[in-house]
């Protein structure tokens, strides 16, 4: 573990305690009996909400780096991949659907259906792109803005089939549930939520993993890297395998959260050697102190409703990719 991992472990030993304690009802960690139910809502409420930040933001934040590694852009965001969007078009259609199934299933149906929305479009992606991975004319720089296009695609094609469903919502009581499940938060989560994603998003991280050696090839140039033994078929397998699980698995009982990908990694890269295979698990910490700080915070400002996280991210994350690009404007790295 280098120091930038262990830094944001640490940070992230420091966050879990105190977001278990922060709350609407603060808990005295001195005194825990004298909130009523203290108990019941450590660990039925809060911890669990804990734990699907963490590994929310983990996935977001690895899926950022690997990102930005492969596109060799900083500006590069998972959302651009269209898996987000898709994953999103996927969880909107169980709000049509699940009228129409038995009970038992229409309570699996969104974070399904979330899924299948990210499995179509990694699909979509690796036949769209993949060719041009494979073609060695076309070399790696054209294979990754053939790429950048499909996901492009992707995003647009998912967002218009997402506003048609909005505007054809079948009650206002739909419409209300889709509008504000978009915006993205961890309210009301159980253990239920975390068992679903979890597993998913920790295997999409170990997948990429997988692909930060070839990233590290990646960065010294498409001839260099193939000398080197680099498959592009390969990596881009893995980057949609890796980032589709972790991307979709978040959507799938969160929604979209936004900006967490594009963010985490600018913050951390100065305390790297700027590779990837350096920056992957630095960011997925980072990705996890982030997306649990914010929702604590979130918890405990003084508002009639609670602002959804995924608000409050894009309010923080639309500023930063403005100063990036200001900062690109002028040349600086």
């Amino acid at each position: 573990m280098n120091r930038a991992s262990l830094a944001f472990a640490l940070l992230l030993a420091v966050l879990l305690p105190l977001s278990l304690l922060a709350g609407r009802v603060w808990i005295d960690p001195l005194a825990p009996g004298a909130t009523a139910n203290a108990a019941l809502i450590l660990a039925e409420l809060r911890l669990p909400r804990a734990v699907l930040a963490i590994v929310i933001g983990a996935g977001l934040g690895a899926a950022g780096a690997a990102m930005q590694g492969y596109l060799r852009n900083p500006l590069a965001d998972p959302g651009l991949f269209g898996i987000a969007p898709m994953a999103a078009l996927g969880a909107v259609s169980s709000f049509w659907l699940s009228p129409l199934l038995p009970a038992a299933a229409a309570a699996w149906s969104l974070p399904l259906l979330a899924l299948a929305g990210a499995g179509l479009g990694m699909a979509a992606l690796a036949l769209i792109a993949g060719r041009s991975s494979n073609d060695a004319q076309g070399g790696a720089g054209g294979g990754i803005a053939l790429f950048t296009l499909a996901g492009l695609m992707l995003a647009s094609l998912a967002g218009a089939l997402t506003a048609l469903a909005i505007t054809l919502a079948p009650n206002p009581f739909a419409l209300s549930e889709i509008v504000m499940w978009l915006n993205g938060a961890l309210t009301d989560r159980s253990w239920r939520e975390v068992l679903i994603a979890a597993p998913l998003i920790v295997a999409g991280i170990a997948v990429l993993a997988g692909a930060t050696k070839s990233l590290d090839a990646l960065t010294l140039g498409e001839e260099a890297a193939r000398s080197l033994g680099l498959d592009p078929a390969r990596l881009l397998v893995l980057l949609v395998l890796g980032i589709g699980l972790t991307v979709g698995a978040g959507v799938a009982v969160a929604g979209i959260i936004g900006f967490v990908g594009l963010v985490v990694p600018h913050l951390v890269r100065p305390l790297t050697d700027r590779l990837p295979s350096s920056l992957l698990v630095p960011s997925a910490l980072a990705g996890a102190c982030l997306v649990l700080a914010a929702d604590s915070i979130l918890r405990v400002v003084p508002l009639v409703t609670e602002l959804r996280l995924g608000i409050a991210l894009s309010l923080v994350g639309a500023p930063f990719f403005g100063w990036l690009l200001l900062r690109m404007r002028r040349g600086q790295p």
